[in-house]
């Protein structure tokens, strides 16, 4: 395990309260083969709706995508499935997979029932993953496609009981179905329990969830991951920025992260309080102690990283340079913090305030492209492509999808920033094909991307014989033209048309980084 650590500024003024964003990069090992095969048996527990509202589609293929995920775990894995409408059925008892073909013909034999008791059914799933888990823990799988109407409604509640189970070492993930399920629910569920939540509109996306959930929990390399900050006495406060629990204890701010992949890299924001006071000097503001239990040994490691900075006078603190990284980090988690709250907006029938907290988030990330680094431009556009679907959405009325959606994706940007899944599987950050009014032409249909195409307009523009001077109205026409367009930034546009580098032969704007 590897933690890197970066704050957006170097100084920090003297006699000045401040505000000093860190950056925490946390990065898994790789597994080996040998590793892989070694691993110590998982446990895996699905909860299933089959409410009436499943019979119509969604329950069989799910079902279909249990038994190939029963199929890709060993016989030495604990399996379990509890099934629930108005009543919860234990399908499969949690044990291990000594006969597959048992388990899917059970698997195979369910059918819709009535209404929906979603609370009974996770609380049993619940029960039957922590009577055969053993040290490597448990993930408990929740799907369903609707609103909890009976039992325990309370999303409040219901996360506790995942954060609960969680540290009895049983993981949460829960996928929703369609349009009709509480995304706050199941967020809440997810967010407790450190797992992932999803939304998939159609049966295919439902299907990649599920495949997904297998792929990471076969690929795990590291367990109980934390993350404990213990600032010095300058320090007034931190806040998380990331959707993640947070506890305060006698030895400092106790950030739980679950379970990390191999070779993933998992992304924080802090943000510490450090008020006026210190004099000139190197200053101590804290540390940083991960500590996580590697596999397949289940051996428990520590590593811990200074939080150091530099107090200047403030005259040689105005010379600062922001840390890029870092500044557009923060912008794009508190973007998330904004979708967020749009959704609660939305929930309480209240879209003007979404739409505000929609549009200023948009305002905020469209200014951060022009100073954001490279490898961030793709997560930018996309943002503000989202962002745009929402707003759009919420002005024609459709608040429950806007909802959904925002929520969606404050899952995969705040509380699990930095993983990734490959193409295709439902939880690819960069899979378009579930998210609010994406379009976007994949290669497979075009022979030119939509991005590909504005990068070689823009290149087109740069070398037409004329001055820079002569080839702006150009180039304002084309941006204004095409503004709005998926993967199209106006501003980079305009840049790369007007430089007077070519493209490839020492400028900033490679192909890659243009839009």
């Amino acid at each position: 395990m590897r933690i890197d650590v970066r704050s957006q500024f170097d100084l920090i003024a003297q006699g000045v309260d401040e505000l000093v964003p860190v950056l925490v990069d946390i990065t898994a090992p790789h597994l080996d083969e040998a590793s892989a095969d070694t691993r110590p048996p998982h446990t895996l527990q699905v909860v299933l709706d089959r409410s009436g509202s499943m019979g119509r589609g969604p329950l069989e293929v799910a079902k279909t995508a249990l038994k190939d995920l029963v199929d890709r775990l060993r016989p030495d894995d604990n399996f379990g499935l509890v099934a629930f409408d108005d009543q919860v059925q234990v399908v499969v008892p949690a044990g291990p997979l000594t006969d597959k073909d048992s388990v899917k013909a059970a698997i195979t034999g369910l059918r819709p029932g009535g209404t929906t008791n979603l609370s009974a059914g996770y609380l049993r799933g619940l029960q039957e993953a922590e009577r055969v888990a053993k040290e490597a823990g448990a993930t408990v799988l929740l799907v369903s496609d609707g609103h909890a109407n009976c039992g325990v409604t309370d999303p409040e509640i219901l996360g506790e009981k995942a954060d609960q189970a969680f540290h009895r070492g049983i993981t949460t993930s829960a996928l929703g179905i369609g349009e009709g399920y509480d995304e706050h629910l199941l967020a809440a569920l997810a967010c407790g329990g450190r797992g992932n939540d999803g939304m998939a509109e159609h049966t295919d996306a439902a299907a990649q969830f599920i495949a997904a959930q297998v792929d990471g929990l076969l690929s795990q390399a590291a367990q109980a991951v934390s993350l404990l900050l213990r600032m010095e006495s300058i320090v007034r406060g931190v806040e998380l920025v990331n959707e993640l629990p947070v506890t305060v204890t006698p030895d400092g701010v106790l950030i739980e992260l679950g379970s990390l992949y191999s070779g993933e890299t998992r992304t924080l924001t802090l943000v510490l309080d450090v008020p006026a006071g210190p004099p000139p000097g190197p200053v101590r503001l804290g540390e940083l102690e991960l500590s996580w239990a590697e596999l397949p040994t289940l051996k428990q490691h520590t590593a811990t990283v200074s939080l150091d900075a530099e107090v200047a006078p403030p005259s040689v603190a105005a010379t600062r340079t922001a840390d890029p990284r870092v500044a557009t980090e923060l912008v794009f988690q508190r973007a998330q913090q904004a979708k967020r709250r749009a959704a609660v907006a939305l929930r309480n029938r209240n879209p003007q305030e979404a739409l505000e907290e929609l549009r200023r988030a948009r305002d905020a990330v469209q200014a951060a492209t022009a100073s954001a680094p490279v490898e961030m431009a793709t997560d930018l556009d996309e943002e503000l492509a989202i962002l745009g679907a929402l707003i759009r959405q919420t002005k024609s009325g459709n608040y429950s999808r806007s909802a959904k959606a925002a929520l969606k994706r404050v899952g995969d940007a705040s509380r699990s920033r930095g993983r990734q899944f490959a193409a295709g599987t439902g939880l690819d950050h960069h899979d378009w094909t579930d998210q609010p009014g994406a379009s976007r032409p994949t290669p497979a249909r075009h022979s030119k991307t939509p991005r590909r195409a504005w990068i070689d307009l823009a290149e087109a523009v740069r070398t037409l014989p004329l001055t820079p001077q002569d080839r702006e109205p150009i180039a304002e026409a084309i941006a204004a033209l095409l503004d709005g367009r998926p993967d199209f930034n106006a501003s980079r546009f305009r840049r790369h048309a007007l430089s007077t580098k070519s493209r490839g032969c020492g400028t900033d704007h490679t192909p890659d980084s243009l839009f």
